[in-house]
């Protein structure tokens, strides 16, 4: 009987150590050795292109600026041969495209000439192919920040998203389908970003809860009834978005956490299989296991997540970001820190500049889930997200307010700006710090930042009149502001959307984000 037992707990022992997942550093430069060696010209394609690109490019692998150049060119060569266009009804081909091209820091706006953000501005378009379209939109256009020139396609995204969700918490490509892994575990990439927010949290815990009810007694799942290592590899990077670990209770069946089950499909040499049957190794299977692994890389090493290519420095081209060649020599943008966003500001026509400006900690918002952006702004809250825009610090021999003091937490923003000629007194002894900024005041502002930055302006007090015209309220506007006010609508640092200028209204938040950016974008700061 002892020696029976002995033999028993020999042969589990032997069985685990079988079956115990390899090294996930070793799998991940195993895959990029095979990637290098499966895909020796990436083109534009699903298969040995844009899924190889990007998960080569987030994996930090070193030395592949050739296989990145080599897709790069032969992205150009298509588009130029197609006249920009990729694909007349599947726009997801945009969407991949735009992950590959922003993962080897290259700009998305830009491609030779061609802007592939704008193709995902059409809503219609993209979702002629349903669900999947509206997903990897958002996907695609949330992995640089882009700004849409849609400002409500995002919202139209992701209320199209929700909107299709099934009462058991997944999605299906169909609208009358079964809920299967695959598409539900992309929608909770896509809404990983948004999970703060309560409409979208209440979706993303239903999905997250499908999904665990979904996974196989072995630790994987299936679509439609077929276990495949595609199927637990999207999970995966849906649970790295999340920011949900492997070993959550919730995705541990018999012991087997998703990754434990996706490598039982790998080959030892980099490659996966599709499927049980282990027939062979499989480049789709391969590649998307790869995109799985270097999720699970950067999520154990607190990066951020696949999709999410914030870190990463994107260089136009055509552009110089580093700035014009009149700026002043002390400003140093701050580059992308984190993925920011907040729950109030989904769908607002602000919500792009204000995430592009918060992921770089230049805005905060008001708790770290509210950014509150009609909320009005201080003159002493605008001098300090001027100094973090441009990355001022310099503070000398400036003039001294009587209502801003030593210990005041604006004295050092203002005295900066007062420094660099930005900010003036509403005296020549008061600064008014907790006073709100008007929309002509930040007009005056932003015109001397611009100078420093390296615009000049050169408008005439007639030219001034002419482009301020247009607007049913410009005589409303005080002389003294009039000229700035015309700098920042002919740069496009104000936007023209209204007939009205509302010259002494409060600006609010979300205006200033805008206005900000603008001007940022406008100098090629960024």
């Amino acid at each position: 009987m002892k020696k029976t037992a002995s033999i028993l707990l020999t042969f589990i022992m032997l069985f685990s150590v079988a079956y115990s997942a390899p090294d996930l550093d070793a799998a991940v430069e195993k895959s990029v050795q095979y990637i290098n060696s499966a895909v020796p010209s990436p083109n534009v394609s699903s298969i040995g292109g844009e899924w190889a690109v990007t998960a080569l490019a987030r994996s930090g692998a070193e030395n592949q600026q050739e296989f990145f150049g080599k897709y790069y060119d032969n992205l150009v060569k298509k588009l130029t041969e197609k006249n920009g266009v990729l694909h007349d009804r599947k726009y997801t081909e945009y969407s991949r495209v735009i992950l590959a091209v922003t993962a080897i820091g290259k700009n998305a706006e830009n491609v030779s000439g061609y802007n592939l953000i704008t193709p995902l501005c059409g809503f219609d378009n993209t979702v002629w192919q349903g669900i999947n379209g509206a997903i990897w939109a958002l996907i695609a256009l949330d992995s640089g920040n882009y700004i849409s020139e849609n400002t409500e396609i995002r919202g139209k995204y992701i209320e199209k998203i929700i909107s299709e969700q099934n009462p058991d918490g997944g999605w299906s490509l169909s609208d009358t389908g079964a809920s299967d892994t695959d598409l539900t575990a992309m929608a909770l990439t896509a809404l990983a970003k948004y999970k703060n927010d309560e409409k979208i949290s209440t979706a993303v815990n239903s999905a997250v809860e499908f999904l665990s009810n979904s996974q196989n007694e072995n630790g994987g799942f299936s679509t439609y009834g077929t276990e495949t290592s595609e199927s637990v590899s999207q999970v995966i990077i849906a649970l790295c978005a999340l920011k949900i670990p492997q070993n959550d209770a919730r995705f541990v069946k018999n012991g087997k956490t998703p990754y434990d089950n996706l490598m039982t499909y790998y080959d030892g040499n980099g490659g996966f299989y599709h499927d049980t049957d282990k027939s062979g190794s499989n480049q789709m299977a391969s590649e998307q296991a790869f995109c799985a692994l270097v999720s699970l890389k950067r999520f154990n090493e607190n990066l951020c997540s696949i999709y999410d290519m914030t870190d990463v420095k994107i260089q136009d081209e055509n552009a110089n970001n580093t700035g014009l060649s009149g700026k002043n020599p002390d400003i140093n943008v701050p580059g992308f820190s984190e993925n920011r966003t907040f729950s109030d500001i989904i769908g607002n026509s602000a919500q792009n500049e204000i995430e592009a400006l918060a992921s770089r900690k230049i805005v905060n918002g008001k708790t770290d889930d509210i950014f509150a952006p009609d909320m009005p702004v201080t003159r002493a809250e605008f001098s300090a997200l001027i100094t973090r825009a441009l990355g001022l610090v310099k503070a000398e021999n400036v003039k001294n307010f009587d209502d801003v003091l030593a210990d005041d937490w604006f004295f050092t923003p203002i005295s900066v700006c007062a420094n660099y000629g930005i900010v003036k007194g509403i005296s020549d002894t008061e600064f008014n710090p907790n006073g709100f900024i008007t929309n002509q005041e930040t007009a005056v502002m932003l015109e001397r930042a611009a100078k420093i930055c390296g615009l000049e302006n050169n408008i005439s007090q007639d030219g001034a009149r002419d482009i301020l015209a247009v607007f049913e309220d410009y005589t409303a506007s005080s002389d003294w502001a009039q000229n700035a006010l015309a700098f920042c609508y002919k740069n496009d640092i104000f936007s023209d959307d209204t007939d009205l200028i509302n010259p002494k209204s409060n600006a609010a938040r979300g205006e200033i984000a805008v206005r900000i950016y603008n001007l940022l974008k406008t100098a090629k700061l960024i």
